[in-house]
């Protein structure tokens, strides 16, 4: 991704509300996404980037967390990157089904399966220096009039 908006903030949760707000913001300039389209990238990031936000805070970090999003053609990308301590994304414990006895007590554990619904592809990329999680979302081509 080399345009679009960058966007880089303390890692403290009362961001979330600003990063949310740009998302939107900057995805309804595509005229052909949806509103729901608009929401469902705007909860995927907010997962994103209160994950980066909670690695920051497990190692008393006060890094900055960046976002970059940007329009390119038929999708929006947008990727968050942090300075955590990384993690292995193909070694997750599984949430639990909502059903299960005792889930509801504790938070966590669906993010990463929220953002897998959410958006129409999601590469993970993490490292002892950070994570990056890279969200794509397509947009559908402008309706064409036929003949």
């Amino acid at each position: 991704m080399n345009k679009g908006i960058i966007l880089e903030i303390p890692s403290q949760v009362e961001y979330l509300s600003l990063v949310r707000a740009v998302v939107a913001s900057a995805a309804s300039l595509d005229q052909t996404l949806g509103d729901q389209r608009i929401d469902d990238l705007r909860l995927a990031v907010s997962e994103a980037t209160t994950n980066a936000i909670r690695s920051h805070a497990n190692l008393g970090s006060n890094e900055r967390i960046t976002i970059r999003f940007g329009l390119e053609g038929d999708r929006i990308e947008v990727e968050v990157q942090d300075r955590g301590s990384g993690f292995d994304p193909e070694n997750l414990n599984p949430a639990g089904p909502l059903t299960e006895k005792g889930r509801l007590d504790y938070e966590g554990g669906f993010g990463i399966p929220l953002m897998k619904i959410l958006a129409d592809e999601i590469k993970i990329d993490s490292a002892d220096e950070g994570t990056t999680v890279q969200l794509v979302v397509y947009v559908s081509p402008a309706n064409e009039e036929s003949d």
